[in-house]
């Protein structure tokens, strides 16, 4: 809260990549505004470049934490749970800013979104059990088939729900050990900007997940058409946009997640999410040697 006759400072944020803070290397920014349409802040409007920047900085720090074990990867989630329950307030202000809801609903809204990283940290050491297998086969062989991440995902946050819908699309991206590029909701980045600032002082390492602001028609076309990229989820893409995404993607056979119809944030997720960027290696291995 201000104090009256003093000027609030007011703030333009930065990107998230690599494990920095970068100024978009456009200078662009664009003004954000609450449900009511109050002056919040300025978010840096991201570019193609920045987006190239934080492809890169998503597979330098792939190798590292795919090959963490599950158990490490959930005691980071737990982690950022954690410290996102430290910054409660911080998180209810401004979702109640971004949607208009009641500070009560705001809070239990927040709370959610830190029990789903809680809940996605528990599975993070279960989904390889859950999905590897052991396969019977016809001949003197050991037939085993295990799950491993997919790579650099292009994430494409929802519009509504800005931090409950943003925890949701990204933990079962990265519990599995694939690294993300994130397109925060263009109406309402604050909450995902804060995030980045959680992100940044935890034990996440740098490059994991990266945080985009600004325009989703600008930036979700050039993810998705690009090459280093390995996934996409359209979860926050608008139907017309999210079909020439899809279209874009088939350029080097990624996988594509566009859920249909609206999503329920607050039921609970499945795992199907965690399954939708992983892949299946198969080894055969010969009995007796």
């Amino acid at each position: 809260m201000t104090e009256p006759g003093r000027l609030a400072v007011r703030k333009t944020y930065k990107l998230y990549i690599g494990g920095a803070f970068p100024r978009s290397e456009s200078g662009r920014s664009y003004a954000v505004t609450s449900s009511k349409g109050d002056f919040l802040a300025n978010a840096s409007r991201a570019s193609r470049k920045d987006a190239r920047d934080a492809v890169s900085a998503a597979r330098k720090a792939f190798p590292g934490w795919s090959g963490a074990t599950a158990y490490n990867r959930g005691q980071i989630l737990y982690r950022i749970a954690e410290m996102m329950e430290g910054r409660r307030a911080q998180f209810v202000d401004e979702v109640v800013a971004a949607d208009g809801v009641s500070a009560r609903k705001a809070g239990e809204l927040v709370d959610a979104a830190v029990d789903r990283l809680v809940w996605y940290a528990g599975w993070s050491d279960k989904i390889g059990v859950i999905q590897g297998a052991a396969n019977p086969v016809a001949g003197p062989y050991f037939n085993l088939s295990t799950s491993e991440p997919t790579g650099v995902v292009a994430v494409v946050a929802p519009q509504e729900g800005p931090l409950l819908g943003l925890i949701s699309v990204i933990a079962p991206v990265i519990v599995t050990g694939n690294t993300c590029v994130v397109v925060a909701s263009e109406r309402a980045p604050l909450p995902a900007i804060t995030l980045a600032e959680v992100l940044a002082t935890s034990d996440l390492p740098g490059g994991v997940v990266n945080l985009l602001t600004g325009r989703l028609a600008e930036l979700a076309p050039w993810l998705a058409s690009h090459m280093d990229v390995n996934a996409v989820d359209l979860t926050g893409c608008p139907e017309e946009l999210a079909v020439s995404c899809e279209q874009d993607a088939a350029e080097n056979l990624k996988r594509v997640l566009r859920p249909s119809g609206k999503v329920d944030w607050l039921a609970e997720p499945g795992i199907e999410r965690m399954t939708a960027f992983l892949e299946t290696k198969t080894v055969w291995h010969p009995i007796g040697v």
